[in-house]
């Protein structure tokens, strides 16, 4: 029954890979036409993951998902890359794609990045959707502590353990009790396939870097939406809202009965709210 929930992590046959930065390149695949949405993982996720988030998205835009740095299908390196180098990764593989602009769909940790994103490359960014956010001091603070927690199972245990210490965090109530056992262990196939102990450390790592001054967010041009799940472990409805007002272009939408990864909980609700956001944002350009 478990397969019902599994997700296909299949990489593409001969897929060519984009050289971003001295020695490094990066997986990516893509598909629609358009208008382009560049997905962000978030340490956990690889490239194919996104294909049952983003498949009605792709009915409408040009929706590129890739495998950061170190992590899946992309180039390893010695050296963990540092947010900066990330940034320059993205901005590198919108250079060999020629997409001059894009909008950035990230979750939880790769909120971050589509944050710094935005505001280091303001041209190539059209608009931010950040599922799940970790940004702002409440955000950030909670998050860390979190990831402290789930580096210290990592490291004490495997990433079995780490998932089972994370699972009832990151989902819903519903969605918990609505995909039951074999829900449980068709998400934790795909967690298995999609990080090595080393990835996740490395991640983990990273995450508890960078900036959590909420005033850097003042300085986001782009237009934001923030998709929360109102039963998100970080962040309470009310403070969603705080967030997006500091964003001077910024909104928030809750998603009922979700949690803190909202599109696990109604996919395509979620796609529906970004179509919403990107249309009208595209609007009033």
């Amino acid at each position: 029954m478990h397969d019902d929930y599994h997700h296909d992590l299949s990489y593409r046959e001969g897929a060519p890979s984009v050289r971003t930065r001295e020695g490094v390149e990066l997986y990516w695949e893509s598909a629609g036409e358009g208008i382009a949405i560049t997905t962000l993982n978030n340490f956990f996720f690889s490239a194919p993951f996104w294909r049952d988030y983003t498949d009605e998205l792709a009915k409408h835009y040009r929706v590129v998902s890739y495998d950061l740095c170190n992590h899946g299908h992309s180039t390893r390196l010695a050296q963990e890359p540092t947010w900066e180098e990330h940034a320059a990764d993205l901005i590198g593989l919108l250079d060999g794609l020629e997409i001059e602009s894009t909008y950035l769909l990230a979750s939880s940790a790769s909120t971050q990045l589509a944050r710094d994103v935005a505001l280091a490359y303001p041209d190539r960014v059209r608009g931010l959707v950040l599922a799940g956010p970790v940004l702002g001091p409440q955000g950030m603070r909670r998050h860390r502590g979190l990831q402290r927690a789930w580096l210290r199972t990592l490291n004490d245990h495997d990433i079995p353990t780490l998932f089972s210490h994370m699972y009832p965090e990151f989902i819903s109530t519903e969605m918990n009790e609505e995909y039951g056992a074999a829900g449980y262990l068709g998400l934790r196939e795909s967690f298995l396939a999609m990080s090595t102990p080393e990835e996740l450390n490395n991640g983990l790592t990273l995450a508890q870097k960078g900036d959590s001054s909420p005033e850097l967010l003042t300085r986001v041009q782009a237009p934001t939406l923030i998709a929360l799940g109102d039963d998100d472990i970080l962040l309470s409805p009310t403070a969603g809202h705080e967030l997006a007002a500091l964003f001077p272009n910024g909104r928030c939408e809750i998603m009922p009965k979700a949690g803190h990864v909202p599109f696990l909980d109604d996919p395509g609700g979620f796609q529906e709210l970004v179509r919403k956001f990107i249309d009208e944002t595209e609007a009033n350009v």
